[in-house]
């Protein structure tokens, strides 16, 4: 799509999972010419990274580039420290009320932030986050006051926003339930197979399998329960449990 003969460009942060492909696929869907950003931040989960590269193929993006920023020099986190994944504790009480050891210190800052340089290089003042404020495992990053507080700096703090274009972060599953993103991704089109959701996976062969039993697991388990879908990705979990 064009304004005035212009592409409309958009960056959008682009982990693998099944929200960040369906906000690729909203992105995509409003006529953005996307260029998709992933990150190899020393994650245990480093497999994410394939999974992206083929979302980013199978959706058009323009391009999909793979930033690398070891954050385990900070550790901190389940993620990219020796720190064990919490497994199956969705429903349990304490998982509504604490920040979870798989919160990665100020991991959307700085995605955000270095989102946000490459979006001045490709001239796009757009920028796209799969962040979800409903059915999501706590992370304060998450909130949309992050989002509007991050928004405000963008355009205090850049070249673009000085000169007038305003930048604008795009939140397309915020408000959305697990239910709400599978069936919005079925509904563009979304071939959810090429995804990978899970902070702990399995590797064989080269073939990661999700665990089943991390947060990030369950919660896609739920969505796809709710939305009556079945889920393309291969899981070691039998039992889903309810929300």
């Amino acid at each position: 799509m064009t304004e005035v003969g212009r592409t409309r460009r958009a960056v959008v942060l682009l982990s693998g999972g099944m929200d960040s492909t369906v906000s690729l696929a909203e992105a995509r869907a409003a006529g953005f010419d996307a260029h998709a950003l992933s990150f190899d931040y020393g994650q245990r989960h480093r497999a994410e990274l394939d999974a992206a590269a083929r979302v980013a193929k199978a959706l058009g993006a323009a391009r999909h580039v793979i930033v690398r920023l070891d954050l385990r020099a900070f550790g901190g986190s389940a993620l990219t420290a020796d720190i064990a994944v919490p497994k199956d504790r969705i429903g349990h009480e304490a998982s509504a009320t604490e920040i979870p050891v798989t919160y990665v210190p100020a991991r959307n800052t700085i995605f955000l932030s270095v989102a946000l340089g490459y979006a001045e290089t490709v001239g796009a003042s757009d920028l796209f986050i799969g962040v979800n404020a409903i059915d999501y495992s706590g992370y304060p990053d998450c909130r949309p006051e992050f989002i509007e507080a991050f928004e405000h700096m963008a355009n205090l703090g850049t070249k673009m926003g000085a000169e007038g274009t305003r930048v604008r972060i795009h939140t397309p599953l915020a408000r959305l339930s697990k239910r709400e993103i599978v069936e919005r991704g079925v509904a563009l089109g979304v071939d959810f197979g090429l995804t990978l959701t899970c902070y702990d996976p399995i590797t064989r062969d080269g073939h990661a399998t999700p665990c089943g039993h991390c947060d990030a697991c369950i919660l896609r388990a739920q969505g796809f329960a709710a939305a009556g879908v079945a889920d393309p990705t291969p899981s070691r979990r039998i039992d889903i449990p309810r929300p």
